[in-house]
């Protein structure tokens, strides 16, 4: 059973819930020293990551994201921080996804008029 379990729905599509994994998997070797190998498939892709102390996945669908990880004994004692930044950065680009797609919805509905 994973340390970690982070699972958010999305209404993104494939296309769109892919290129948001890979800049989390991005913003994951920069901001943590993570190692992140991307491998797609044709129904849901697999962000694998690790660097010392932790390892985990993060399965990628049209509809879902699921985050698994498990963490090393001297890193379970942060769990709930790492975790909670796990959230937000998830839910940081989810939130941005979501502007993007209100803003892109209101121009087109402005210049449609």
């Amino acid at each position: 059973m994973p340390d970690i379990h982070i699972q958010r729905d999305h209404a993104l599509g494939m296309p769109k819930a892919r290129a948001l994994a890979m800049a989390w998997a991005e913003q994951a070797e920069a901001d943590f020293g993570m190692e992140c190998t991307y491998a797609e498939g044709d129904a849901e892709d697999e962000v694998s990551f690790s660097r010392s102390g932790v390892s985990g996945t993060l399965m990628v669908t049209g509809a879902a994201f699921e985050l698994q990880a498990r963490l090393g004994f001297l890193l379970g004692a942060f769990k709930e921080r790492i975790e909670g930044e796990i959230v937000r950065n998830l839910d940081g680009l989810l939130a941005d996804a979501a502007l993007a797609k209100a803003s892109k919805r209101k121009t087109t509905r402005k210049t449609s008029k």
